[in-house]
């Protein structure tokens, strides 16, 4: 194998793992806002609405 051929293969896996864990974070972390960005946990649960006419 070159190096050129073992640098593609290194870059493909990585690309693989990279997209599986963001897969895995969005299914698995269901805490935050409706985005399910993971970035925050803030808790709107006691949050009063305003009314509309």
């Amino acid at each position: 194998m070159d190096l050129q051929l073992i640098v593609v293969i290194l870059l493909f896996v990585l690309a693989i793992v990279y997209a599986g864990r963001l897969v895995y974070k969005s299914l698995i972390n269901k805490k935050g806002c409706a985005s399910n960005c993971g970035k925050c946990a803030a808790d709107f649960s006691e949050m009063k609405l305003p009314e509309s006419n």
